[in-house]
């Protein structure tokens, strides 16, 4: 396949490359593809420094791919917007024992140490949560860095904009972006202290914070809560019936909001939900009285969609949408916080002993003994306390008419 002067070059290109000579890849990028006599391919790295031209064997090809190049030229152009020559600086890497053949930036070290680690991980939503905070927050800053590039104050300048308001977040950001580099320190992309630790180094760089207080959602006094299912009834709108059936189920408003029709069995009145959707990662069966199955039938079905609350354009409602509802209803609470509501509720006017109570929320037990004692989900003192839960919410609205 021939190749023209000043055109990039494409990894069909490369492989079809026999002729001996030198090929560039665009114009003024210094990246070259070299063709021997013999036949042997490699790219060198092409540059000028204090009026001098350097040439930076990158490696032989196919070891080094096209993709693999570019990245290294990327990274040793950094180095010079540094003042630093990549040459050089390739010396005291191998000095310091570093065998740096290729290197990678963040973005992709990322992406391939959460696909080396996934299936060690309880659930594919873990992996999701890893993914969507590195790519949010740490590669807008970390993500075209050459990993061998990225300093104690780079990572700073990620953690600094989350470091007051979002605490839990910023902690956890900070350590997955530490074990990334760990995993490259092992394959060797990176040399020397981890830029991502803390003590003794970003702690220098961040102001202390006082310690992490418990998150209390806004919640609603128990007995308040019959006038106010009274007034969302009133409400129209999938956003309306989705809390209603929150509610009632004392589900969180993610499960909620994911619900499939696949997931649920009218006939025998349970709501099964995936380990893969559960915060615990288990799969968690959920009874459902009369008035949550008639809420269910009523509900209006898009052909094709698999959710049971469908938003207005498809696809499954926004957490905002749910939130909106309670805003609407100028309530002090928010979806999350009707469920502090039903333990409240259980646990003051109830007689249900507290696993009951803690099983019907889907909460961790933290005694590992007893929850290796406990296998029983307890479906059937469930379906009571659940009959009973909607007996209050629904009989006095009722009532009250």
């Amino acid at each position: 396949m021939a190749h023209r002067k000043g055109q990039q070059l494409t990894a069909r290109t490369v492989e079809s490359l026999k002729e001996p000579g030198r090929y560039g890849d665009g114009q003024r990028t210094g990246l070259w593809f070299r063709v021997t006599e013999r036949g042997n391919k490699s790219w060198i790295f092409r540059f000028m420094r204090y009026g001098r031209a350097r040439e930076m064997g990158l490696g032989s090809y196919p070891a080094v791919t096209l993709a693999d190049a570019r990245d290294l030229v990327l990274g040793a152009r950094r180095l010079l917007l540094k003042d630093i020559d990549p040459i050089e600086d390739r010396k005291r890497l191998k000095a310091e024992g570093l065998t740096a053949t290729r290197g990678i930036n963040f973005a992709e070290a990322a992406r391939q140490y959460v696909n080396g680690h996934k299936a060690e991980w309880s659930n594919a939503k873990h992996a999701w949560q890893w993914t969507a905070t590195l790519e949010n927050y740490a590669n807008p800053v970390l993500g075209e860095l050459d990993v061998a590039s990225i300093t104690p104050d780079a990572v700073a300048d990620v953690l600094r904009p989350l470091w007051e308001d979002k605490q839990e977040t910023a902690s956890r950001l900070r350590g997955r972006i530490e074990r990334v580099l760990d995993w490259c320190i092992v394959k060797k992309y990176l040399s020397g202290e981890n830029p991502a630790r803390w003590k003794a180094n970003l702690d220098h760089l961040l102001p202390k914070r006082p310690k992490v207080r418990v998150r209390h959602y806004p919640a609603l006094p128990w007995g308040d809560l019959p006038a106010f299912m009274k007034r969302l009834q009133s409400v129209e709108g999938l956003g309306a019936r989705a809390l209603e059936f929150a509610i009632l189920t004392a589900a969180r408003s993610g499960e909620v909001r994911g619900a499939t029709w696949e997931e649920v069995d009218l006939s025998a009145a349970v709501w099964t939900i995936p380990g893969e959707r559960m915060k615990a990662g288990k799969e968690h069966r959920v009874p459902l009285s009369d008035v949550a199955l008639e809420l269910l039938e009523a509900l209006p079905r898009l052909k094709g969609s698999p959710w049971v609350f469908v938003a207005p354009r498809g696809g499954m409602l926004s957490d905002m949408t749910l939130s909106a509802v309670c805003r609407r209803l100028e309530v002090k609470a928010v979806p999350h916080g009707f469920r502090s509501t039903f333990r409240d509720w259980a646990a003051e006017t109830t007689n249900y002993p507290r696993e009951v109570v803690e099983q019907a929320l889907a909460h961790i037990n933290p005694n590992k003994v007893e929850a290796a004692y406990l296998r029983s989900d307890l479906f059937d003192r469930r379906r009571s306390l659940m009959k009973e839960w909607t007996n209050f919410c629904w009989d006095k609205v009722v009532s009250d008419g």
